[in-house]
Protein backbone atom coordinates (compact mmCIF):
# COMPACT_ATOMS: atom_id res chain seq x y z
CA UNK A 1 0.00 0.00 0.00
CA UNK A 2 1.96 2.96 -1.33
CA UNK A 3 1.82 6.12 -2.84
CA UNK A 4 -1.34 6.94 -0.98
CA UNK A 5 -1.09 9.36 2.45
CA UNK A 6 0.02 6.90 5.27
CA UNK A 7 -3.39 7.56 7.65
CA UNK A 8 -5.54 6.51 5.23
CA UNK A 9 -5.97 2.83 6.24
CA UNK A 10 -6.28 3.98 10.00
CA UNK A 11 -8.69 6.62 9.42
CA UNK A 12 -10.91 3.99 7.28
CA UNK A 13 -10.37 1.18 9.88
CA UNK A 14 -10.60 3.35 13.14
CA UNK A 15 -11.58 6.93 12.70
CA UNK A 16 -15.06 6.75 11.62
CA UNK A 17 -17.45 4.68 14.09
CA UNK A 18 -19.97 3.32 11.64
CA UNK A 19 -16.67 1.39 9.46
CA UNK A 20 -15.32 0.16 13.03
CA UNK A 21 -18.35 -1.81 14.35
CA UNK A 22 -19.52 -2.99 10.43
CA UNK A 23 -15.64 -4.31 11.05
CA UNK A 24 -14.35 -3.00 7.96
CA UNK A 25 -10.67 -3.83 6.34
CA UNK A 26 -8.69 -2.38 3.65
CA UNK A 27 -7.15 -5.38 2.10
CA UNK A 28 -5.53 -2.94 -1.10
CA UNK A 29 -5.15 0.87 -1.34
CA UNK A 30 -3.15 1.95 -4.50
CA UNK A 31 -4.12 5.23 -6.14
CA UNK A 32 -7.50 5.10 -7.71
CA UNK A 33 -8.04 1.54 -6.79
CA UNK A 34 -8.73 0.19 -3.32
CA UNK A 35 -10.32 -3.49 -2.08
CA UNK A 36 -12.40 -3.74 1.36
CA UNK A 37 -13.53 -6.58 3.23
CA UNK A 38 -17.17 -6.96 5.40
CA UNK A 39 -16.70 -9.58 7.89
CA UNK A 40 -20.23 -11.40 8.31
CA UNK A 41 -22.49 -10.28 11.17
CA UNK A 42 -25.52 -12.09 12.43
CA UNK A 43 -26.70 -8.25 12.68
CA UNK A 44 -26.57 -8.08 8.28
CA UNK A 45 -29.17 -10.87 8.30
CA UNK A 46 -31.63 -9.68 5.80
CA UNK A 47 -34.52 -11.98 4.06
CA UNK A 48 -33.83 -15.76 6.16
CA UNK A 49 -35.69 -17.60 3.79
CA UNK A 50 -33.70 -16.32 0.75
CA UNK A 51 -30.74 -16.62 3.06
CA UNK A 52 -29.94 -13.34 1.97
CA UNK A 53 -27.86 -10.18 3.21
CA UNK A 54 -29.87 -6.96 3.96
CA UNK A 55 -29.59 -4.51 1.05
CA UNK A 56 -28.55 -1.86 2.92
CA UNK A 57 -25.04 -3.69 3.97
CA UNK A 58 -24.17 -4.31 0.74
CA UNK A 59 -24.83 -0.87 -0.37
CA UNK A 60 -22.78 0.74 2.60
CA UNK A 61 -20.13 -1.50 1.31
CA UNK A 62 -20.61 0.05 -1.75
CA UNK A 63 -20.39 3.54 -0.57
CA UNK A 64 -17.43 3.06 1.86
CA UNK A 65 -15.27 1.18 -0.58
CA UNK A 66 -16.39 3.44 -3.46
CA UNK A 67 -14.77 6.56 -0.94
CA UNK A 68 -11.81 4.64 -0.20
CA UNK A 69 -11.01 4.05 -3.65
CA UNK A 70 -11.33 7.84 -4.09
CA UNK A 71 -9.54 9.08 -0.49
CA UNK A 72 -6.50 6.83 -2.48
CA UNK A 73 -6.20 10.08 -4.19
CA UNK A 74 -6.30 12.76 -1.42
CA UNK A 75 -4.43 13.99 1.17
CA UNK A 76 -5.98 13.11 4.99
CA UNK A 77 -7.52 17.57 5.23
CA UNK A 78 -9.26 17.05 1.63
CA UNK A 79 -12.72 16.98 2.17
CA UNK A 80 -15.10 14.37 0.15
CA UNK A 81 -19.37 13.66 0.01
CA UNK A 82 -21.18 11.29 -1.38
CA UNK A 83 -23.32 12.99 -3.91
CA UNK A 84 -24.95 10.20 -5.30
CA UNK A 85 -24.72 6.67 -5.16
CA UNK A 86 -26.59 3.83 -7.40
CA UNK A 87 -26.60 -0.11 -6.57
CA UNK A 88 -27.78 -2.71 -8.86
CA UNK A 89 -28.33 -5.93 -6.97
CA UNK A 90 -27.49 -9.05 -9.52
CA UNK A 91 -28.00 -11.71 -6.83
CA UNK A 92 -28.58 -12.37 -3.10
CA UNK A 93 -25.99 -11.56 -0.82
CA UNK A 94 -25.26 -14.73 1.11
CA UNK A 95 -24.57 -15.02 4.95
CA UNK A 96 -20.59 -14.99 4.73
CA UNK A 97 -17.53 -12.22 4.80
CA UNK A 98 -18.20 -9.64 1.31
CA UNK A 99 -14.99 -7.81 -0.21
CA UNK A 100 -15.83 -4.86 -2.75
CA UNK A 101 -13.30 -3.59 -4.94
CA UNK A 102 -13.62 -0.17 -6.06
CA UNK A 103 -11.79 1.92 -9.20
CA UNK A 104 -12.16 5.88 -9.68
CA UNK A 105 -13.69 6.08 -13.45
CA UNK A 106 -13.40 9.81 -13.62
CA UNK A 107 -11.46 12.80 -11.40
CA UNK A 108 -12.86 16.74 -12.02
CA UNK A 109 -12.03 19.59 -10.17
CA UNK A 110 -15.35 19.36 -7.92
CA UNK A 111 -17.11 15.74 -8.86
CA UNK A 112 -15.41 12.19 -9.18
CA UNK A 113 -17.05 9.19 -10.13
CA UNK A 114 -16.15 5.59 -8.83
CA UNK A 115 -17.24 2.27 -9.69
CA UNK A 116 -17.43 -0.43 -7.60
CA UNK A 117 -18.13 -4.49 -7.42
CA UNK A 118 -19.34 -6.62 -4.92
CA UNK A 119 -18.50 -10.14 -4.45
CA UNK A 120 -17.62 -13.27 -1.59
CA UNK A 121 -14.33 -14.64 -0.79
CA UNK A 122 -15.28 -18.16 -1.90
CA UNK A 123 -16.83 -16.95 -4.96
CA UNK A 124 -14.77 -13.59 -6.60
CA UNK A 125 -15.50 -14.18 -10.54
CA UNK A 126 -19.56 -13.96 -9.42
CA UNK A 127 -20.43 -10.79 -8.88
CA UNK A 128 -23.20 -10.26 -6.25
CA UNK A 129 -23.33 -6.20 -6.74
CA UNK A 130 -22.58 -3.27 -8.46
CA UNK A 131 -22.52 0.58 -7.47
CA UNK A 132 -21.62 3.80 -9.32
CA UNK A 133 -20.74 6.36 -6.80
CA UNK A 134 -21.06 10.25 -7.22
CA UNK A 135 -18.82 12.26 -4.74
CA UNK A 136 -18.54 15.87 -4.22
CA UNK A 137 -14.56 16.70 -3.73
CA UNK A 138 -12.98 20.09 -2.55
CA UNK A 139 -9.14 19.88 -2.16
CA UNK A 140 -7.50 21.86 0.89
CA UNK A 141 -4.19 23.24 0.92
CA UNK A 142 -1.91 20.75 2.79
CA UNK A 143 0.10 22.68 3.79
Amino acid sequence: MTDIHEDLIAFVEDSIPMHRWLGVKVVEARPGFARVRLPFKDEFRGNEERGAMHGGVVSVLVDVCGAVALWTHFGPKDKTATVDMRVDYQRPAPFEELLAEGEVRMMGNRIANVHVRVFTASMPETQLAEGRCVYYVKRVDQG
